[in-house]
C-alpha cells in the first residue's frame, strides 16, 4: 500500500495545488467561512461522498474501508487572517485586507487531497477515516470544541492533524513525542492612577510610572519562579497611556500573553503577576484591575501516535527528513482533539530560500513551496494506514 499511496499523492498533486491556490485567492475569517465551506462540499460531493455541515461554517466527511475497524480523524483548520495579501503571484488574495498568511488554505486542500486519496484506497482499509474541515482556529475561543460537539470525535481511535510550517525546509517534517505547542493564555491590567499636570507631580498618583515598574517586574518571573526544567514565556504587548505629553494620565494598560506546558505553571504565573502588581500599586498608592483569559490547552502528543508519523516520514523523506523539534511556544485548538483520543500535530516543510519563499507565518508575503503538500499528503496518509492496522 506504501507503494499505492506514493501513486496517488503524486497524481493528486496538481489538483491540491489548483485548490490551494483557489482558497488563497477566497479568503474568509473564522466563522464567516461560507463560501470556503461551499467549495469544500462541492468537492467531496463530486467525490461521490456525503459531507455534513458542522461547527456553523465547518465540515465533517468520511470514508468507510472496506472491511470493519477503527476510526481515525484528520483534522485541517480552513480560515485566513485580517492581512493584506503582498504576495506577487495570480492566486494573491481578491479580497482587500484578507489573506491566507498562515498555511490555511494549504491544509484545506491538502484534506481535501487526502480524501481523493483514501476513495482509492478505501478497498484496502479496515475502518474508516474521519475528516474534519475545521473553521475559526485563527479567532479565540477557536472552532474545535464546536465540531467536537458536533459529533467530530466519536467513536474516533486516534487523531493527526498539520500545520504547513515555513521555518521547515520542504522535504522535511517536525515531530516531537510530548509537549508541541504551548496554551496561549493572556492577561491584561488596569492601572488605577491620579491624573493632573506634568509640572506637579506631586499631587499625582502616576500610572505610567506604576506601569513601568509592573513590566520591569513581571519579565522577571519566567526566570525567577518558574522551575529551569519547564517551558514559560511571558511577553507585553500593549502598553497605553496618556494622550498628552504634559499631562500624566489617571490610568494605564498593560496586555500581554502567557505560554507554558501545565496547568500548574499557568496558575503559578498568573498568581505572581497578580502579587506583583499589588505590591507596586500599593507601595505607590494606586489600584489596579487584572484579567487573565486562559486559551486553549497545550498540544502535547500521544508518543506512540507520533513514533507511527516518524515511521511514515522516514519511510517517504529517509532518516534526515524527519527532525525532532523543541516545543513552539505558539498555541494551537488542534489539543482540544487530543483530549478526546491519541493524537500527534506535525509541522510539514514549506520553506525555500532559492525560491525566495522566507517569509514568516502572518506576514503579507507568506507562501510556500508547494511541494510540501504533496509530503504532507503521503507521511499523513501513510500514517494513517500504519494507524489502522
Amino acid at each position: 500500500m506504501e507503494q499505492q499511496i506514493h501513486q496517488l499523492a503524486a497524481e493528486h498533486h496538481q489538483y491540491v495545488i489548483g485548490l490551494r491556490r483557489y482558497f488563497r485567492m477566497h479568503p474568509e475569517l473564522g466563522g464567516e467561512e461560507f463560501e470556503t465551506q461551499k467549495k469544500i462540499v462541492a468537492e467531496l460531493k463530486a467525490m461521490g461522498l456525503q459531507p455534513r455541515a458542522a461547527a456553523g461554517t465547518g465540515v465533517i466527511v468520511e470514508v468507510q474501508g472496506a472491511r470493519p475497524g477503527k476510526t481515525v480523524a484528520i483534522r485541517a483548520d480552513i480560515d485566513a487572517l485580517p492581512v493584506q495579501d503582498e504576495v506577487d503571484q495570480p492566486y494573491r488574495s481578491q479580497k482587500n485586507g484578507l489573506c491566507h498568511a498562515c498555511g490555511h488554505d494549504g491544509h484545506t486542500a491538502m484534506l481535501l487531497g487526502l480524501v481523493k486519496m483514501f476513495t482509492g484506497l478505501s478497498a484496502g482499509i479496515n475502518g474508516k477515516v474521519r475528516f474534519l474541515f475545521q473553521p475559526s482556529e485563527e479567532k479565540f475561543p477557536g472552532g474545535a470544541e464546536a465540531m467536537i460537539a458536533d459529533g467530530a470525535m466519536e467513536g474516533v481511535a486516534a487523531v493527526i492533524g498539520a500545520h504547513l510550517w515555513q521555518p521547515l525546509n520542504v522535504g522535511t517534517i517536525g515531530i516531537t513525542y510530548g509537549p508541541m505547542m504551548a496554551s496561549p493564555d493572556e492577561f491584561s491590567i488596569t492601572i488605577q492612577g491620579k491624573g493632573g499636570h506634568g509640572s506637579m507631580p506631586h499631587q499625582t498618583i502616576d500610572p505610567i510610572s506604576v506601569g513601568a515598574q509592573i513590566v520591569v517586574a513581571l519579565k522577571a518571573i519566567t526566570g525567577n519562579d518558574i522551575k529551569t526544567n519547564e517551558l514559560a514565556v511571558l511577553s507585553l504587548g500593549v502598553f497605553k497611556a496618556g494622550s498628552v505629553f504634559n499631562i500624566i494620565p489617571d490610568t494605564a494598560l498593560l496586555q500581554g500573553t502567557v505560554r507554558s506546558f501545565s496547568q500548574e505553571v499557568r496558575e503559578k504565573v498568573f498568581a505572581r503577576i497578580e502579587q506583583i502588581c499589588n505590591g507596586i500599586c500599593i507601595a505607590h498608592g494606586a489600584s489596579f484591575n487584572f484579567e487573565a483569559v486562559y486559551g486553549y490547552p497545550p498540544v502535547i502528543n500521544n508518543p506512540h501516535v507520533s513514533t507511527l508519523v516518524a515511521e511514515a516520514g522516514k519511510e517517504i523523506l529517509g532518516k534526515a527528513g524527519v527532525i525532532e523539534l523543541q516545543p513552539a511556544m505558539v498555541g494551537e485548538d488542534f489539543s482540544f482533539y487530543q483530549q478526546q483520543a491519541p493524537g500527534s500535530f506535525i509541522f510539514v516543510g514549506i520553506g525555500n530560500e532559492d525560491k525566495g519563499l522566507v517569509y514568516p507565518h502572518h506576514h503579507p508575503k507568506f507562501d510556500m513551496d508547494e511541494d510540501g503538500l504533496k509530503i504532507g499528503m503521503e507521511v499523513m496518509a501513510q500514517t494513517v494506514v500504519k494507524l489502522l492496522k
